[in-house]
């Protein structure tokens, strides 16, 4: 009679899979900074944002490549080019910093967020293989996992929707850590179901959710509301990703304090409000 297994408990998670991307172990620790630490076992391999390292084991070895690392050693020249293209036009770096366990036994590597939020990780297998993100969202991922670009396809959608015409692309089987800000909450839309996020806010999507942007309303809202001139519109099904804190909106609210006279971030702000500043005696 077959043992029944017994799940695993403890921090540390697992994702055990026959797929492309390195199995990695991991734990997510902090509240408002957090970072990432990985575990690797001998030859596995993860990839990282540039500068995003806190600390390695010395048996972790640290190379820098061109684009994402997905190809492998065998990729040509032109195919790395194409990565680290794709990479520079999301406003990522044009290299990517592999970590691989070159010894025995398990090692670690920890990343961390250079913004206050939240490192979300997520198994790009639990949702078909892909997923859109903002730009600059991408942290760290196990070895395998590909960086490119999603294009907006409305118009309207590319110009006002605060990520601009385009987003980032995750693609593969393995874990991605995706860096949101403030608190980031996960809502499982049903089919026909709608919901309207401020443009900054929205952190990540699946492909199968209907992206496009409304009107918040009449003249007065649009003056005197301070939520901009749309909405993000997404209608299900599919997953998406709502961050409170855009790091759009933290700029802009520090430029404010410290007595700047930059515009709005694109995502919120009253037509009127410098001249809300002036009454309030913020200027």
């Amino acid at each position: 009679m077959p043992v029944p297994s017994v799940p695993r408990t403890g921090p540390w998670t697992h994702a055990k899979q026959s797929g492309v991307a390195d199995d990695i172990d991991f734990e997510i620790k902090g509240q408002e900074l957090q970072f990432v630490e990985i575990e690797l076992d001998p030859g596995e391999s993860a990839i990282s944002e540039a500068g995003a390292m806190v600390w390695k084991d010395a048996s972790v070895a640290m190379s820098t490549v061109f684009g994402d690392g997905s190809g492998g050693a065998n990729a040509g020249f032109a195919a790395k080019l194409l990565g680290a293209g794709k990479r520079l036009i999301t406003g990522e770096s044009l290299f990517t910093t592999v970590f691989t366990h070159t010894g025995q036994g398990k090692a670690r590597v920890a990343f961390a967020s250079p913004t206050p939020g939240a490192i979300l990780p997520l198994r790009l297998s639990d949702f078909g293989g892909q997923l859109i993100c903002q730009k600059d969202s991408f942290l760290a991922a196990a070895k395998g996992v590909s960086i490119g670009l999603h294009f907006q396809k409305r118009v309207l959608t590319g110009l006002f929707g605060g990520e601009g015409f385009i987003m980032q692309k995750l693609d593969g089987d393995g874990w991605v850590f995706v860096q949101m800000g403030g608190t980031v909450v996960e809502r499982d839309l049903k089919r026909g179901e709608e919901l309207h996020v401020d443009t900054g806010c929205l952190a990540a999507l699946t492909p199968d959710v209907d992206f496009d942007l409304v009107s918040v309303g009449g003249v007065k809202s649009m003056v005197f509301g301070g939520e901009g001139v749309f909405f993000a519109r997404l209608r299900g099904p599919g997953k998406v990703w709502v961050q409170s804190l855009p790091f759009a909106r933290l700029a802009g609210r520090m430029l404010a304090a410290a007595g700047g006279y930059g515009g709005q971030n694109r995502g919120e702000g009253s037509v009127l409000g410098a001249l809300g500043d002036i009454v309030g005696g913020n200027r």
